[in-house]
């Protein structure tokens, strides 16, 4: 072997925190990771602000054939402050003794330390973008990170289209890589019986949302579920509304379900480990959550299960239902919208309700193969 063969240049990916919290941008950089790994023959480094060396890495921790392939930087510190000085410190030794063929910053809020670092050394950078993060106007020096990339990544058309109209952004300067569902994952099945006695779901119909319940996230429209109850309940009066997930606005919630006289119709089901997620979808009869969303994974979860879904009519949600072909697009505020489309899935006898065909489509569009096919793509690999 010629000892004097230089390594190719290493990328970099640069994010605030990947492994000590979970989200949708979290499950997305985990994708974007894994499908890496799997086509790019070189290395990368991933610096991560927020991350310390104790979280929970599968990368390093399960994936052992992957680990050699993705260098890990933790750089949570003490004040905050001093976590992103360690990260301009060790990213600059880093861009000067490796010089990478490109830079991946994983959030806005990471653009402008990635821009000053990179420009004057002339090494390209790729700013990912997820949602609502760039939907209002930025500060100067965030557009400016915005305008100098190589290249602006983001997950659907609606989110280019709010982030370009806020920012005076370039259309053309955007790529979309949609988000990707594990269909070894998420899969059809019975309902478990142990679930179905913890939640009293027995010989009802289940309408059901997995989301935040942070008073800041009202957008995901879980209330307007609630108030979409006694329209639905007049027709269907066994339905019961499962929620899942936890929250400051679950007060808010439950009282708004007792005001309208349906507290015993919905169920807070809190935390649920993910582990335990696709057995929750498969409690479901359909997914409904009138959001406005930047995509919505959970949309593709449900309906990788078999789970037919309603979601908001203008929002990047046209994405993974592909523009209304897979589920019920309605009004995201209007809670009789949202009544009529539970109760059209009831009736079963529209074809976005049979399970199989939705399963299919959804793995035609979005599996993890696919998604690492357009990854390649992008990558030019």
């Amino acid at each position: 072997m010629n000892q004097n063969v230089k390594a190719p240049a290493p990328d970099i990916f640069v994010f605030l925190e990947v492994f000590s919290s979970e989200g949708g941008i979290q499950s997305y950089v985990k994708d974007i990771l894994k499908a890496y790994v799997s086509i790019s023959a070189g290395t990368a480094e991933v610096f991560l602000l927020r991350d310390s060396p104790e979280c929970q890495n599968p990368f390093a921790s399960t994936l052992p054939t992957i680990a050699p392939k993705l260098k890990f930087h933790y750089l949570k510190t003490l004040p905050p402050s001093l976590g992103r000085l360690r990260l301009a410190i060790t990213l600059l030794r880093c861009l000067l003794q490796q010089r990478p063929r490109r830079v991946f910053c994983g959030h806005i809020k990471l653009a402008p330390l990635v821009e000053l670092l990179c420009r004057p050394l002339g090494i390209p950078y790729t700013v990912l973008t997820y949602g609502k993060e760039v939907w209002e106007p930025l500060p100067a020096n965030y557009q400016k990170a915005l305008r100098q990339a190589d290249s602006i990544w983001t997950i659907s058309r609606y989110s280019r289209e709010r982030a370009c109209a806020a920012n005076n952004l370039d259309r053309q300067a955007f790529q979309i890589l949609p988000c990707a569902v594990d269909g070894d994952v998420f899969t059809p099945g019975e309902k478990d019986p142990a679930f179905v006695e913890k939640y009293g779901l027995a010989g009802t119909g289940v309408f059901m949302t997995v989301a935040r319940l942070w008073s800041g996230d009202i957008y995901k429209g879980v209330d307007v579920t609630i108030r979409a109850l006694p329209h639905l309940l007049q027709k269907y009066p066994e339905v019961k509304y499962l929620i899942v997930g936890r929250g400051d606005d679950q007060p808010r919630l439950a009282q708004l379900a007792q005001d309208l006289g349906v507290a015993d119709r919905v169920v807070f089901a809190g935390f649920v480990r993910a582990e335990d997620l696709p057995a929750h979808y498969r409690l479901a009869d359909a997914y409904i959550m009138p959001s406005q969303e930047g995509f919505g994974i959970v949309y593709l979860e449900a309906m990788a299960c078999g789970v037919p879904v309603v979601a908001g009519e203008a929002d990047g949600s046209a994405e993974p239902l592909l523009d209304g072909k897979l589920g019920w697009r309605v009004p995201h505020r209007d809670p009789e919208a949202v009544a009529g489309a539970c109760m059209e899935i009831l009736k079963g006898e529209d074809s976005r309700c049979e399970g199989v065909w939705l399963r299919q489509q959804v793995l035609e569009h979005f599996s993890t193969a696919t998604f690492t096919f357009r990854l390649k793509q992008l990558l030019d690999l």
